[in-house]
């Protein structure tokens, strides 16, 4: 049924989000590099395992423990390259790893395309056993960022272990990353609804087929994304060089742009201009994608940016199941 439908997607982003503050913590805590290969693992055994479900109780455990697995990606990835780019290439270095999500998600119908020339099972078994495979190739090529003394000379000292505690009292003690929060949870909660629901929207309102509704939605969305995340890394990087909140700046001006779209969307009988709509709602959001991480970098604490960006995620998946599942 449509609740059920809904339902696979809410739980994933739930588990996602309210364990995303835990995970992005592990990142902070132990190395980067190993939490990003486990979680990639971990997610294609789980890929490979939805191909033997046998009924919808199944499908939402395995969708359940998808969550669990993937939340600790993303934090350690967007960590991680921080630690390798500080300068002035920061938000190109997330924008292009940001672009592989873009890109990914636009080329989802392929997964479509294999289960209607072979079997529904024949996508997850060969996605799974992809990335099983491609996580041992990491196991031996991916490696932490070397450390950077701040000091002109080396200093021996005590460092602290990290506390899920003391990251918590530090972020939610900061003006500024409590806006951050209150953000990345209204753009979760308009964002997922839109994902979920727009090809069904578009299906219904235009008449279209249910294959051009789904690329004229998700499609449109998720190019114009990946543009966007090319744009909005590069003029954030240029424009820092003489403003050092210019990575603040590009997505709030973005933004500006992005609500007046999906607000066209809604409102109009006109496929093109809804299309247009769509376009730029993407094209803004990737502004923001590029920009998050580095934001943190800005507002938050350097010990605990994977853990911030846990915070934002589990605000932002929390919201966002929430829109789909009442949508």
């Amino acid at each position: 049924t449509n609740t059920q439908f809904g339902l696979l997607t809410s739980c994933f982003a739930w588990t996602y989000g309210l364990l995303s503050p835990f995970a992005g913590f592990l990142a902070d805590r132990f190395s980067r590099s190993r939490v990003i290969v486990m979680s990639l693992i971990a997610w294609s055994v789980l890929t490979w395992l939805t191909a033997y479900a046998r009924n919808f109780n199944e499908l939402l455990a395995l969708r359940i423990l998808l969550g669990v697995s993937e939340c600790t990606y993303l934090p350690a990835s967007l960590a991680l390259i921080t630690d390798y780019h500080r300068t002035t290439t920061r938000s190109i270095a997330v924008g292009l790893h940001m672009s592989g999500v873009s890109m990914g998600a636009s080329l989802a119908g392929i997964g479509g395309w294999l289960a209607e020339r072979h079997t529904w099972n024949y996508p997850f078994q060969l996605v799974g056993l992809i990335g099983v495979s491609y996580g041992l190739v990491l196991i031996f090529v991916l490696r932490d960022a070397p450390k950077v003394s701040v000091s002109p000379t080396p200093v021996a000292v005590s460092v602290p272990v990290a506390s899920f505690r003391e990251a918590l009292a530090s972020l939610f003690g900061r003006r500024a990353f409590i806006l951050l929060l209150s953000y990345y949870g209204l753009a979760g909660f308009v964002g997922w609804a839109i994902l979920g629901w727009m090809p069904t929207f578009i299906h219904e309102h235009f008449k279209l087929g249910e294959g051009a509704s789904g690329f004229s939605a998700s499609g449109c969305v998720n190019l114009a994304n990946l543009c966007g995340v090319f744009v909005g890394g590069i003029l954030a990087d240029r424009w820092s060089r003489t403003h050092a909140r210019a990575c603040i700046l590009v997505p709030a001006i973005a933004l500006c742009f992005a609500g007046p779209g999906i607000f066209l969307t809604a409102n109009t009988d006109l496929i093109y201009a809804a299309m247009f709509g769509l376009v730029a709602f993407g094209f803004a959001g990737g502004f923001s994608d590029a920009n998050m991480m580095p934001i943190l970098c800005v507002v938050g604490d350097a010990r605990y940016r994977a853990t911030a960006y846990g915070i934002l995620n589990f605000a932002g998946c929390l919201c966002g199941g929430l829109a789909i599942y009442a949508a």
